[in-house]
């Protein structure tokens, strides 16, 4: 099982004035640092603030009236909780979000203002997936994967459809795409997207330190899972292991994987703050950070499309950064 550009196209009408199309943005001062044209999809500008709610909104519309009746049942750290929480109030879709304590409050409180239910856990003692499986059973609702579904898959895909098609608007050709990686939901959608418009294209994800997982999967040929021996600023990223279903797109479209450092995440966030005047949560500025750190160079000086994935980050955080402190 795989996604297509057809199942891409077809989310893309199924999400159309539901999600924004963002625009691509350009820094004219970011193109003179790095010495290439850096064309933005600033995805921090989506609907609850991140990407995810183009996945969630093409999984849930195409519920049935009984799979609406009996709600969704979702896990996330916030952006997927965010994402499947307003899409199921647009759609009148009752809906649990199972996320984890130490999840940003802001995603929190975001996710309760949507007209979810949240049910919090112990991400060091408990196992989300176990929870979320229970209460579905329970209430006989459908789970909603943050990634390894192809209608999520395809939904995030979009994205890459529209950087394409937006780039060639402005008669310009991609050499590289960067965007991030966790559990692969974003790569796989827009590596699928991009390779099928534009074959020559490179497709280069990032990752934070401590969460290389697909880095190391795609050096061995199979899918590996991590032990975390601690956290990353960047709690979206969090993943450790590829996806059974974005592995195999992975495998085959993605060029090479950057990983990034908490400190090159920092200058980065600070960086988009001060220069390109947009509020970038860690895990979204991971593109940002290769970037600026040097580790997306294999593919010269060509045009580059970057996704800043989400912008969902607590003011103390955002603040603690600009202070450098």
């Amino acid at each position: 099982m795989s996604v297509t550009l057809a199942d891409i196209q077809a989310a893309a009408t199924r999400i159309r004035g539901h999600a924004v199309e963002t625009p691509l943005i350009e820094s004219p001062a970011l193109n003179d640092r790095l010495g290439r044209r850096v064309l933005i999809k600033p995805e921090t500008l989506q609907r609850v603030g991140a990407f995810k709610f183009r996945g969630a909104y093409n999984r849930l519309v195409q519920l049935d009236a009984a799979q609406r009746k009996a709600g969704v049942v979702a896990f996330s750290s916030g952006n997927h909780a965010q994402g499947v929480a307003l899409a199921a109030k647009l759609l009148g879709i009752p809906a649990l979000i199972v996320m984890p304590g130490d999840a940003p409050s802001v995603k929190v409180e975001a996710t309760r203002g949507y007209g979810a239910e949240v049910r919090l856990y112990d991400r060091l003692t408990e196992d989300r997936v176990a929870i979320a499986a229970e209460i579905a059973a329970q209430r006989g609702a459908i789970v909603v994967p943050a990634f390894d579904d192809l209608d999520i898959i395809a939904g995030q895909g979009t994205v890459g459809l529209e950087l394409v098609t937006q780039a060639r608007a402005l008669g310009v050709n991609f050499d590289v795409v960067v965007a991030p990686v966790g559990g692969g939901g974003l790569m796989a959608g827009v590596s699928t997207a991009v390779k099928a418009l534009s074959p020559s294209t490179a497709l280069v994800g990032v990752e934070p330190e401590g969460f290389d997982d697909t880095l190391r999967s795609l050096r061995v040929g199979s899918r590996q899972t991590l032990k975390p021996a601690t956290r990353s600023l960047c709690d979206a990223l969090e993943s450790p292991a590829p996806g059974e279903l974005t592995f195999p797109i992975l495998q085959r479209t993605v060029a090479d994987i950057a990983v990034v450092s908490d400190a090159e995440v920092v200058d980065a966030m600070r960086y988009a703050f001060s220069t390109l005047k947009l509020v970038v949560e860690p895990g979204g500025a991971v593109g940002l950070a290769a970037l600026l750190a040097g580790k997306v160079g294999a593919w010269g000086a060509g045009t580059t499309g970057l996704v800043l994935s989400g912008g969902n980050v607590d003011p103390a955080l955002v603040t603690k950064v600009l202070r450098g402190s």
